[in-house]
């Protein structure tokens, strides 16, 4: 299960939560081609992958944390450990590749 961020949230839902499991975060647009092709990607992931959090920002819902991550391009996804952001990366990718990417930073 995906749980939806914004910037009133995001703390509670990410930073603490990932202090004790590893959270990805995808930061995407409703207007962003790429975000939508990701989109069901990412919700097999949060079915299939029981060792990580999966939470989903909608950019325009959270600039602030938009602001604070430098969240430039998107899709942009970024992977909390201990409230702080272990690895990054911008782009569509398939999901083997996403699945690897995921596995190697937690």
């Amino acid at each position: 299960m995906e749980i939806i961020v914004n910037d009133n949230n995001f703390n509670k839902e990410v930073i603490e939560k990932s202090k004790t499991m590893p959270v990805l975060v995808d930061f995407w647009a409703t207007w962003c081609p790429p975000c939508k092709m990701l989109g069901p990607i990412i919700e097999e992931i949060s079915k299939e992958m029981k060792s990580i959090i999966v939470a989903k920002a909608d950019t325009a819902n959270c600039p602030k944390i938009c602001m604070d991550y430098e969240v430039q391009s998107i899709p942009a996804l970024k992977i909390f450990k201990n409230g702080k952001v272990v690895a990054e990366t911008v782009g569509f990718m398939p999901k083997s590749t996403l699945i690897d990417w995921i596995k190697k930073s937690i």
